[in-house]
């Protein structure tokens, strides 16, 4: 079995919304980690779109959230082919960032985001979708 490649475009999902917040492109780097820039974002109905990251610490303060890496560090778990490990992501609008973890579907068409501070136990989860 070969791994779950989670490199392509997402839809992130907000998790109270349900709205698609952005569109994050996943890359593999050079030393096998992954990351995610954000190359689209949007508003849902009665939100404004906020365009600058002012709230987060540097050297993201008042950066453009379009273009904005968010996800940074993320590795293969050597154990399980689905999940990743280690990384950092960053909430743009809260301007926090947070240890991560993801979780792929067999069929590589959804991906389990975990941000969270310490433990796993205490965060958000997101699900994402492959956009086509």
């Amino acid at each position: 079995a070969n791994a779950v490649d989670i490199a392509g475009i997402w839809k992130t999902i907000d998790d109270k919304t349900g709205y698609v917040l952005a569109h994050v492109k996943i890359e593999q780097q050079a030393d096998k980690t992954y990351t995610g820039t954000i190359i689209e974002q949007f508003t849902y109905p009665g939100q404004e779109l906020i365009v600058l990251c002012q709230k987060c610490e540097a050297p993201f303060t008042d950066k453009k959230i379009k273009g904005l890496q968010i996800i940074s560090k993320l590795i293969q778990d050597p154990k399980k082919e689905d999940s990743y490990l280690r990384g950092k992501v960053l909430d743009p609008v809260a301007g926090k960032m947070y240890n991560m973890k993801a979780k792929a579907t067999p069929d590589g068409r959804k991906l389990r985001i975990r941000g969270y501070i310490g433990t796993s136990m205490v965060g958000r989860s997101q699900t994402w979708l492959r956009h086509e």
